[in-house]
């Protein structure tokens, strides 16, 4: 730990009252431990989820061992609270400072994860792996490790939903669809429940499965999920239908939703006519193939119109519309409103 760095060292004595909680469960490790610290930078309209699930097992790891396994700090960039997408607020423990060699900072973020960092942070976060500390993100912490040029040749995640915006914003980046990632010295999740399988995957690097498999028991999970797990259920199980034509017509759609589609062929392909495919999906989803087309580019477009600072040309291009005023129209047409009020609502200023 460098001079500079927060907190200063304190008798293991005095830590008990912040960092080890009491309880009747107990596991004895077999043998001493290191004390590991990490910091929680918390970014405006994080999830409060996300940022909980990351923290409690690393307290429950010290309440059942009775040992400071862990050490954790929250962070904000000038040291004030910050307001978690629920609109809660948590008073942070510092502002930006310098952290020790080999300590860990996780940042949490949430709604709005492309515009959360400011530069200042983004050049403290540069500044902290220059000099040897670990990094992670949940939620949508992804967005601003990429704009700190951290996940350069890394495997990473986020949580689903901010995933098609991710991609515009840096389409040289491959997103792994998967609940966690640790890869070196980075470490991300998608979010929710995914964080605490994240931070007892660690538990267990460090400890062993013994302590892994008692703080996912404290947690009341039935067991430990592997990182490589898909983050959404299948099409199948989402829309309660298992007719194979049905969901492999689906998957191609979200697949292809930004090109030009041909129904005609695409039935064809799948060894049904243009009319069976329009019957198929009229009696299993109440819709046609061509408006469940325009609901995924929609949904698509709103996620960009949230995600990103991108202009409302470049979305209708990148979500498969034939112009922007096309997309204004179908966007009036589905939510009842012009898509520039959802960059108003995201304190966005419309470009064309």
């Amino acid at each position: 730990m460098r001079a500079d760095s927060f907190p200063p060292q304190r008798d293991p004595g005095t830590w008990g009252d912040r960092f080890i909680s009491k309880g009747s469960a107990h596991y004895a490790l077999p043998a001493p431990a290191v004390t590991r610290d990490f910091h929680f930078l918390m970014l405006p309209k994080m999830t409060m989820l996300a940022f909980s699930a990351a923290v409690e097992p690393l307290r429950i790891a010290n309440q059942l061992t009775s040992k400071c396994l862990y050490r954790w700090f929250l962070v904000s960039e000038d040291g004030g609270p910050v307001r978690c997408s629920n609109g809660i607020p948590i008073v942070a423990d510092r502002a930006l400072r310098e952290v020790g060699l080999g300590e860990t900072i996780i940042i949490c973020s949430g709604v709005d994860g492309y515009l959360a960092a400011s530069e200042k942070t983004l050049a403290w976060l540069r500044n902290q792996v220059r000099h040897g500390a670990n990094v992670g993100g949940v939620c949508t912490g992804a967005f601003t490790l990429a704009r700190a040029g951290l996940l350069h040749n890394r495997r990473f995640t986020l949580h689903w939903e901010n995933q098609a915006a991710f991609r515009e914003c840096f389409p040289d980046l491959t997103i792994a669809d998967q609940l966690y990632c640790r890869d070196g010295k980075v470490m991300t999740c998608g979010g929710g429940n995914a964080c605490i399988d994240m931070m007892v995957s660690m538990i267990a690097e460090h400890h062993g499965e013994g302590l892994a498999t008692r703080v996912l028991e404290m947690c009341l999970n039935s067991g430990h999920r592997v990182g490589s797990r898909h983050q959404r259920l299948s099409i199948a199980a989402e829309i309660g239908v298992r007719h194979p034509h049905l969901v492999d017509v689906l998957k191609e759609m979200n697949s292809r939703f930004d090109e030009e589609i041909d129904f005609e062929d695409m039935a064809k392909r799948y060894g049904l006519s243009r009319r069976q495919l329009e019957r198929l999906f009229q009696t299993k989803l109440g819709t046609s193939p061509a408006q469940k087309l325009r609901e995924i580019r929609l949904a698509r477009a709103n996620s960009l119109l949230a995600e990103t600072d991108m202009s409302i040309t470049d979305i209708a291009a990148a979500c498969g519309f034939s112009s922007a005023d096309s997309f204004r129209k179908r966007y009036r047409m589905a939510f009842g409103a012009a898509p520039s009020s959802r960059f108003k609502m995201c304190g966005l200023s419309p470009a064309y």
